[in-house]
């Protein structure tokens, strides 16, 4: 099990990953959107806000997040590292159920780029 500390670091090399991104995927992270990561296994939840194509502003706090944010993901700490370190794909990790992916439809459909 990763602990926060890694989760951290793996939110923070999203960020930097999506800033560097070009094309399609430029564009999809180039939201303006509250985003929270629900880290199921140590029962942490980040916050932030996705602008200029990076996670910004990240807060970690215990349990549940307190708001809806717009775009929701919900996994376990192993998950989110390996997703980040590319060892695991996020469409089957989503279709299988281990990642959980909440937004509106517009948002989900600028996303699937990112997918």
């Amino acid at each position: 099990m990763a602990n926060a500390e890694e989760c951290r670091e793996a939110l923070e090399q999203l960020s930097r990953n999506m800033a560097k991104s070009t094309g399609d995927v430029r564009k999809a992270s180039a939201l303006d959107r509250s985003v929270s990561c629900r880290i199921t296994d140590l029962d942490l939840t980040f916050t932030g806000q996705l602008r200029d194509g990076r996670i910004q502003d990240v807060v970690v706090t215990p349990g549940t997040p307190t708001g809806k944010a717009e775009i929701r993901l919900t996994m376990s700490s192993d998950d989110l590292v390996a997703l980040v370190d590319g060892r695991l794909n996020f469409a089957s990790a989503w279709a299988s159920g281990r990642v959980r992916l909440e937004a509106g439809f517009r948002d989900l459909l600028r996303l699937r780029t990112l997918l």
